[in-house]
């Protein structure tokens, strides 16, 4: 019987194909539960006052490494799961800000996809644009992950 849910393996990847996310709401639960886990209590974050006063970008902001592990965890639930095996390097370009009440997805091109040097793996580089509602880009990162290959092929 087949598992569903789990991730693309090296195989499924070919560069240029493309693909998007489902949505998901950043909420005001999300950026208080982050801010307070990481730290980051930046008056920009912990600060409504101070943000619509000061802030080039008057609103409720959520910090551009919550979007990020947002949209990580989007890719997770669905490319990601059981066949990655680590996350090597990125290029990340916060282009425009989040706010509580956005819904982002991610679309992502497929850049690069060749074997391992050894073993039963693969690297699959892909730009990912997280986009919200509106279509606007808010951030852009380029992963590069080591994936598994299909058992059959590994063999």
């Amino acid at each position: 019987m087949r598992t569903v849910g789990l991730g693309l393996f090296f195989e499924d990847y070919a560069v240029g194909d493309q693909f998007r996310t489902i949505g998901r709401t950043v909420t005001e639960t999300d950026i208080v539960n982050f801010v307070n886990c990481t730290g980051m209590t930046e008056l920009l974050f912990t600060n409504i006052e101070f943000a619509m006063k000061e802030s080039a970008a008057p609103g409720r902001l959520a910090p551009g490494a919550l979007v990020y592990c947002l949209a990580e965890g989007l890719l997770m639930q669905s490319v990601v799961q059981g066949a990655g095996l680590a996350f090597l390097h990125m290029d990340f370009d916060v282009r425009g800000p989040t706010f509580a009440g956005d819904t982002i997805h991610v679309e992502c091109e497929v850049t690069e996809a060749r074997p391992a040097s050894k073993g039963a793996r693969g690297l699959v580089r892909t730009r990912n644009e997280i986009r919200n509602q509106k279509g606007a880009t808010v951030i852009v990162y380029t992963p590069l992950r080591l994936v598994k290959r299909r058992p059959e092929v590994a063999q």
